[in-house]
């Protein structure tokens, strides 16, 4: 089977010729592994799938200092807070829908698609309109306005829905595939908010967002997202992704329970990637697919992402482990 194959077969829980691998986003640490770009780290290391080449204008803060389009706050490329209180704030930063034409670079794309034609074009990013609203507001003004004016929030939430909608529209037409919707809702022990109220509040966007779309979504969270499973199938969601295993998340208990709805990407515990620890490395990977493989429907990823901190040389044995195992274990 070639990668895109291996894709479309697994979101259709159909049999594959090797388990797929799917890690989301690669965001360091391939110039440390070797690779000279992050388009070719996701060929080399053996993943099905390739980010879709994006980014950010040069006239946006995001991931800089200031504040962003989106309402924003960062300091240092780290998050710091949220600055929308009102209606005159949330036009401020709510950018046009073409803006979206902005993050992609067709040319880039088309040269992706010419060189690695049987691989699949995957985009994910953080642009969930519960993530965004959150951080657009703040997490303290944003919580205490879900119960004070929930009104304004279901406004952010409807703007952010549609910005949602057209930059994965834009992706689409540029030749994404598959999209993964990050959608950060949960701590290590249980969600932001309780079942009934993200059915009431997040569960309409959600699925409006899966029915404008004609891609298949994948939804990534991180943290203890068991109790909004529910949620994710009844959204439309093909799969989820995440599922760390500190926060009490049990793959073969999530297979079990939502395995014939979901597709399961993840599982890895970025914990282990974190130590130089080769074999601990090693039994991880086996772990993950002795417990996702059986039945299909399952894609090996870490838990999060290849992001700075991770020890390359954990980080490149499991990527060189996984090559070795993905096509003994079915």
């Amino acid at each position: 089977m070639t990668p895109r194959e291996r894709i479309y077969a697994v979101l259709q829980h159909k049999p594959t010729d090797c388990v797929p691998r799917g890690e989301i986003w690669i965001d360091a640490l391939w110039h440390e592994l070797g690779f000279e770009s992050q388009t070719e780290a996701y060929v080399k290391t053996g993943q099905d799938w390739i980010l879709l080449p994006h980014n950010f204008p040069e006239s946006s803060n995001a991931w800089k200092t200031g504040v962003d389009e989106w309402g924003r706050e960062w300091k240092d490329g780290n998050y710091v807070d949220g600055v929308i209180d009102n209606e005159e704030d949330l036009r401020q930063y709510s950018p046009d829908l073409d803006y979206a034409e902005q993050l992609f670079k067709a040319d880039t794309i088309e040269e992706v698609r010419r060189r690695y034609p049987d691989h699949c074009l995957m985009y994910g990013t953080h642009i969930g309109p519960f993530t965004a609203a959150y951080m657009g507001m703040g997490f303290e003004r944003f919580f205490l306005r879900i119960v004070d004016d929930p009104n304004f929030v279901r406004s952010l939430l409807e703007e952010r829905t549609e910005w949602c909608i057209a930059q994965y529209q834009t992706a689409i037409r540029l030749g994404a595939e598959v999209l993964v919707l990050g959608e950060d809702a949960a701590h290590k022990d249980h969600p932001m908010i309780s079942l009934r109220m993200w059915r009431e509040l997040v569960l309409p966007y959600h699925r409006r967002i899966v029915d404008a779309l004609d891609a298949p979504l994948i939804w990534h969270c991180d943290g203890n997202i068991a109790p909004l499973l529910p949620a994710a199938v009844e959204a439309g969601f093909v799969g989820v992704h995440g599922l760390e295993p500190p926060t009490g998340i049990d793959l073969k208990a999530v297979k079990r329970d939502y395995g014939k709805s979901l597709v399961l990407v993840g599982n890895i515990d970025i914990n282990v990637l974190l130590e130089n620890d080769l074999p601990a490395v090693r039994r991880e990977v086996d772990r993950c697919l002795a417990e996702g493989t059986p039945g299909g429907g399952y894609m090996l990823a870490t838990s999060n992402s290849i992001f700075h901190g991770l020890d390359p040389d954990s980080v490149a044995e499991s990527f060189r482990y996984q090559q070795e195992r993905v096509c003994i274990t079915r």
